[in-house]
Parts: structure tokens; C-alpha cells; sequence
């Protein structure tokens, strides 16, 4: 099989083809893996990196430190990838400019840092490697426009995220693969805002007003960009959704390969049970992402996992090639131990889910 062959194919429309070429690693293994979302606390990337290589073996990502500012937030590192569009950071968050400002171009800095510490780490490594990117619905909801409010209020300034952010996404990807020679490259596209955006729940500048929400076939189009654009690089697409109402169909219908969530604010339906029947595979942040009063069982949040795929109509072990459990979240807010113990319970609980 050649790397073309072996990269994801898109159906008319643009969805990820359903068939087991996409899932040929944990397929062969027969057994589900852990991974972290993205962000860890401190601000020290070799510590972080060497963290993640050592205790997430299986499926590394690219750590995110917001510990360092802005420029290293989830917005700030957005800004790092877009191609075409310049930002800066003023009092009131981060605005699209004519010229890059110091803080994009800090943001640009610090990620060519971080990606010079994950090759250095990873140079013998072969496996599934993630790097986690704001999409573009988020971006809408939070960036500004030049002259004020949200992009989300300028049909063509979100379009022209969207589409640069595609352009940006491509590059990186091709970037990672020639840093490290044995990746298979994952790309998580964070949406923490996008179930706002389709409720129409996101406020104006003022705060008397919310913007009117995005209809689903513009925001599928949106999306679908930078699916198409990560498949297109030979890698894998997957949707993060931290919130209580996950927009799975959408989400299916955009291409995604996998959706990450939250468990504990997941209830299943028959939207998870026709992704799973359309090929998209689960990633279960079952861990807690900020310190817990007690430490969970890793016995119980295995448990926890097999119940929801139960309740959705499937066999947890006919599927477990298929489940990467992670955090609920990312662990910025945690402490560097628990960041830690959480890392080693994800790990934990993939193991008690194979058979």
C-alpha cells in the first residue's frame, strides 16, 4: 500500500469514506489507546513534550502550554497557522489586522519552538501523532473583526478564516511529516464554541444581543474545508466538542474521522450509534481535567465507557480497535501532578477496555 493509498479517501460531498482502511493501526492491534486533548499547565515545552512521549507511548500529541500567554492560547495558536490572514492581540481579545502584530508573530515563534522540541523527542517514533488546532466556528465566535464585533457577524470574514485556516492546517500538516518520519498525523480541530454558534447563544460586542445563529449547510461547508484540507495532507480528522450538546450529525456530515467529547456530559442517542454505523470512531474523555477530590477508578470509568456503547446499541469489545480515550478536557488548569496521573489513567482505562 502506498502512503497515498494509505491515507483517508472522501466520498462524494466529502465525508471520510467508511471502510477499515482508516482504522488499519488500531484495527491490527485490537486494542484502544489513550491520548491527551492538548493543553498541560507549566510552561516549560521540553518537560511537557518528554511528559507526553513518555507516558502516552501509543498516540503522542503536541502539547499546548496557555501557561505562557496569549500567543501559546488556543486563539493564540490559531493565529500561528492561519495562511494569508494577519492578527493581533488587543485589550479585548485577538482582531484580524492588515499586518501581523508582534503577538501573532510570538505565536508564530513559539510554535516553530514547540514542533523543534517534539522532533528532537520523537525521532524514533512511529505511531499516530496529534496536533490540535481552534477550528474555525470557535475562531468566528472569538476573534474580531478590523473595525469590531465578531467575525461570526461577517458572512465573508468567516469564510475567509475558515478558508485560510484550511490553507494553514494543510502546511502544518506537511510540516510534521517532515519532522518526524515515522508519524501518522491526527489532526483534533477544537470547537468548544460551535454548539453556541448553531444555537444562536454567542453575544454580540455589546453583550444586549446575541448573533444570529450559522445555518447547518454553511457551517458543514466551513468545516468540511479543513477536513478535506487534513485528508488531502494524508492525515486524519478529528472533531473536539467539550459540551453537553455535541452536534454529531453535523459533525459526521463535515467529515470527521472521530469525535472526541466529554463524557460525563455525553447522554447516548442514536446519533452516536449512526456515526459509529458511518465509521466515525469514539475518543471518550472519561478523565477528570482539573485535580478531583478523590482519585477515580480506572476500573469505574472503564465500566463507564462500555455502558454508553451498550446503551447506543454496540458491543464495547467488537469496537475497542476503535476507542481512544483521553481527558474530559485539556489539562491546563490541572496541577503538574495530576496532569500526570491523568495521562496514566487514560492509559489505564484503554487497557481495562481490551479484551
Amino acid at each position: 500500500m502506498t502512503e497515498r493509498d494509505a491515507s483517508p479517501r472522501l466520498r462524494d460531498g466529502g465525508r471520510v469514506e467508511s471502510s477499515e482502511s482508516r482504522h488499519d493501526p488500531a484495527i491490527a492491534e485490537r486494542r484502544a489507546v489513550g491520548t491527551g486533548i492538548g493543553s498541560l499547565p507549566g510552561e516549560d515545552i521540553v518537560e511537557a513534550v518528554r511528559t507526553v512521549v513518555g507516558e502516552l507511548p501509543d498516540f503522542v500529541h503536541l502539547p499546548e502550554l496557555p501557561d505562557r500567554g496569549a500567543p501559546a492560547g488556543m486563539v493564540g495558536r490559531a493565529t500561528a497557522i492561519l495562511t494569508g490572514l494577519a492578527a493581533d492581540l488587543q485589550p479585548a481579545g485577538w482582531r484580524l489586522t492588515d499586518a501581523p502584530g508582534v503577538d501573532q508573530r510570538r505565536a508564530v515563534s513559539l510554535l516553530r519552538q514547540d514542533l523543534d522540541v517534539l522532533e528532537e523527542h520523537t525521532q524514533s517514533y512511529s505511531g499516530r501523532l496529534k496536533v490540535q488546532v481552534t477550528g474555525p466556528w470557535t475562531l468566528a465566535a472569538t476573534m474580531e473583526r478590523p473595525r469590531g464585533d465578531r467575525v461570526l457577524a461577517d458572512h465573508g470574514a468567516r469564510r475567509d478564516v475558515a478558508q485560510s485556516l484550511a490553507e494553514g492546517v494543510r502546511a502544518h500538516v506537511a510540516e510534521l511529516r517532515s519532522r518526524v518520519a515515522g508519524a501518522e498525523p491526527v489532526v483534533q480541530l477544537d470547537e468548544p464554541a460551535l454548539p453556541a454558534v448553531l444555537a444562536g447563544a454567542v453575544p454580540t460586542a455589546s453583550g444586549f444581543s446575541r448573533h444570529r445563529s450559522v445555518d447547518t449547510p454553511e457551517a458543514v461547508e466551513a468545516l468540511r474545508w479543513i477536513t478535506e484540507a487534513v485528508c488531502d495532507a494524508g492525515a486524519i480528522p478529528v472533531a473536539h466538542v467539550c459540551a453537553s450538546e455535541v452536534p454529531v450529525p453535523l459533525l459526521v456530515e463535515s467529515g470527521f474521522a472521530a469525535v472526541a467529547y466529554d463524557h460525563s456530559l455525553a447522554a447516548p442517542g442514536d446519533a452516536w450509534a449512526a456515526a459509529l454505523d458511518e465509521g466515525v470512531d469514539l475518543w471518550p474523555g472519561v478523565v477528570p481535567s482539573t485535580d478531583p477530590t478523590s482519585t477515580p477508578s480506572s476500573d469505574a470509568m472503564a465500566v463507564a465507557v462500555r455502558r454508553f456503547i451498550d446503551d447506543i446499541g454496540h458491543d464495547a469489545e467488537e469496537l475497542v480497535g476503535r476507542i481512544v480515550v483521553t481527558p474530559a478536557c485539556g489539562l491546563a488548569n490541572a496541577s503538574s501532578s495530576w496532569a500526570r496521573e491523568a495521562m496514566r489513567l487514560v492509559r489505564e482505562v484503554a487497557r481495562q477496555l481490551t479484551p
